[in-house]
């Protein structure tokens, strides 16, 4: 399973309070896979450019049709920033269509503990799925 190492840009301050976020995206069929990937690669060179970017991973598990994204940025303005700049607002459009289940959880961490580890990321994106059907409901 192919995964990128944590790729630093902006330092945090060991003391400042940083956004991290997770990400799990379920692709519906093995078609899907290449095309998603490709997407996700072009989202993570615009993360390297964007203003607010302490750091970045994506692991993919193409087999699975699942992909994980984990990030942490300066605070939520710039994290809203990215998600609301070109490329990523059309690719997420058009990358709906392609989805089966997506997950996103949210958290603070502090500068000195970048990078954050993915079984961190994992269980709280497990947890954060597992109150999904309850908020649902």
């Amino acid at each position: 399973m192919p995964t990128l190492p944590w790729i630093p840009m902006e330092d945090a301050a060991p003391e400042a309070e940083v956004v991290v976020m997770a990400s799990r995206f379920e692709v519906r069929s093995p078609r899907h896979v290449p095309g998603f990937f490709l997407a996700s690669l072009a989202l993570l060179r615009q993360a390297r450019r964007s203003p607010g970017t302490h750091g970045f991973t994506l692991k993919a598990e193409p087999t699975k049709r699942t992909f994980w994204t984990l990030s942490a940025w300066r605070d939520d303005e710039a994290l809203r920033a990215y998600a609301a700049a070109e490329p990523h607002r059309s690719t997420m459009r058009r990358q709906r269509a392609a989805m089966r289940d997506s997950t996103f959880v949210f958290w603070n961490v502090k500068g000195a503990d970048l990078p954050v580890a993915w079984d961190d990321a994992r269980r709280r994106l497990a947890a954060e799925k597992a109150r999904e059907p309850a908020a649902r409901g």
